[in-house]
């Protein structure tokens, strides 16, 4: 048995929870759209041929905000292929993922999607095959009331109401030599900084989302965001993060902390940024966008064949998540609560089918990952602000990050509930974690949710949806201003309190 202690203080505030927080991403990529949230003649689908149980599972999840249409797709994607009568919109040939785009799902019926869902629209344009004109060109499509080319098309194929996106993402990963259209710094940096201004001249009310480097580990990390900033700070309002962890060569201990990493990747990143601040002496602070994280086991797709036949929503990546990766996912999301104050939007990528937490089969149900738990509590539970907490705990020794704690943790609180988000990275060991409460008199327990499992490996299936979510624990009782919790090995946990009476 381990013991660790923290204290929860309404002074130590970080920021207020941002609702963008809990973000996620659809791209057409394999079968996140195509059978996965879209697929006329299921028997769940809806007049708009929309999966309802899908739909069902993406409201439960607690997604705010979804970015779309990608991703590696967008920098080939051709919007105007995506609207009209279906029945007149072209076939195309996906580079990104080797596959064929039929259009059948285009822009009004994300729209439409995202009205179901009750999400917001974050919308992604193609900055590598195209530019300028053509974000112009579909800004005033999706933005402006009426009178117009564009907006009276948009009238015309059947949306009266602009759809009103605010917040759009000036390409995706540009960096890459992978992407369509890769670009050096410099050259990204001034097509995003005249593609930023010219949108800002038909709205200047616009939140712009420039690209920063695709993955910290890139050769040209930090520069890139430097070089981009230079030439594009004035024009945007975010640079975007990207990360994906995975457990590689039996490697457990640094796979849980993999949220150390996060946290270093927003350093750098804010550092970076903040160095541009001060040398163009400019008064306005640049937000991070971390809008793709999560697990992914990148090395096992690397290793995969590629696609050859250009099939329709193949599948890919269909990454099958087990109680460990769960936890991490956990981390992270204390990871980016705890940095609230500079990461004010974030999408978990993706949502169905593609590394996501949630699972669909053509014709077929839907069911949860065991990544789908920790967000959606997070989801659930994270409200008012975000308190910084920092656990005394043991540590123990990882081949990647070093020494790392056993315990981390994160708090928010609306002023009348408490929530404790922590997570137990420790292999063999409960640990009792001792809150002090002080600061928070009146407090009572209501529940400790815990996901874990006596296997790290477990997974939930389409034949056992259930096999791992989470189950109520003993929550124990508030004494002398302390509260104490079981946190199991390798675990999620979630420790609700509310003011009494």
């Amino acid at each position: 048995m381990l013991h660790a202690s923290l204290t929860v203080d309404p002074a130590f505030r970080v920021a207020d929870v941002n609702p963008r927080t809990f973000g996620s991403f659809v791209e057409h990529m394999g079968r996140c759209v195509y059978t996965g949230i879209y697929e006329p003649g299921h028997a769940f689908a809806d007049e708009d041929g929309l999966r309802r149980d899908v739909l069902d599972l993406v409201r439960e999840l607690g997604v705010t905000a979804v970015r779309y249409p990608g991703g590696n797709f967008v920098s080939g994607f051709r919007w105007e292929d995506s609207v009209g009568p279906v029945a007149d919109r072209p076939t195309r040939l996906d580079l990104a993922w080797h596959s064929t785009e039929t259009n059948a799902f285009g822009l009004h019926e994300f729209q439409r999607w995202a009205e179901k869902a009750g999400v917001e629209s974050m919308m992604a344009v193609n900055l590598g095959t195209r530019g300028v004109a053509e974000a112009l060109d579909l800004l005033e499509y999706c933005n402006h009331p009426g009178g117009t080319a564009w907006s009276d098309q948009r009238i015309k194929n059947g949306a009266q109401d602009p759809f009103g996106i605010r917040m759009w993402c000036l390409g995706n990963e540009m960096d890459g030599p992978w992407q369509t259209g890769h670009k050096t710094a410099q050259e990204y940096g001034r097509i995003a900084a005249e593609t930023a201004r010219a949108m800002r001249m038909i709205d200047p009310k616009l939140e712009l989302v420039a690209c920063g480097s695709s993955s910290s580990s890139m050769p040209t990390f930090g520069a890139w965001e430097a070089t981009v900033l230079e030439e594009a700070y004035d024009q945007v309002d975010y640079i975007s993060c990207h990360a994906y962890y995975e457990e590689l060569d039996g490697d457990l201990g640094s796979f849980l902390a993999s949220g150390v990493d996060m946290d270093h990747f927003v350093e750098s990143v804010v550092a970076t940024a903040d160095h541009i601040r001060a040398k163009q002496r400019k008064k306005k602070r640049i937000n991070l966008s971390f809008d793709e994280w999560n697990v992914w086991y990148n090395t096992r797709f690397e290793a995969q064949e590629k696609p050859t036949d250009w099939a329709v929503a193949p599948r890919v990546i269909e990454d099958e998540y087990n109680v460990a990766d769960a936890v991490v996912v956990g981390g992270l999301l204390i990871s980016l609560l705890r940095n609230s104050d500079r990461v004010t939007a974030a999408c978990l990528a993706q949502l169905v089918n593609v590394i996501a937490p949630i699972r669909s089969e053509p014709g077929g149900p839907s069911w949860r990952q065991t990544t789908f738990h920790p967000f959606a509590q997070a989801a659930r539970h994270a409200r008012g602000t975000v308190l910084r907490v920092e656990p005394v705990a043991p540590t123990y020794e990882t081949n990647r990050f070093g020494e790392v704690s056993v315990v981390d943790a994160v708090a928010t609180t609306d002023g009348d509930e408490l929530t404790v988000f922590a997570i137990n990275r420790h292999q063999g060991d409960n640990v009792e974690l001792a809150l002090d409460l002080r600061a928070f008199p009146g407090f009572v327990p209501v529940e400790h949710a815990v996901l874990s499992d006596p296997d790290v490996r477990a997974v939930n299936t389409q034949d056992d949806p259930d096999r791992v979510r989470p189950y109520a624990a003993d929550t124990g009782s508030v004494t002398d201003g302390r509260l104490t919790v079981s946190l199991p090995p390798v675990s999620w946990n979630v420790v609700r309190l509310r003011r009494a009476g």
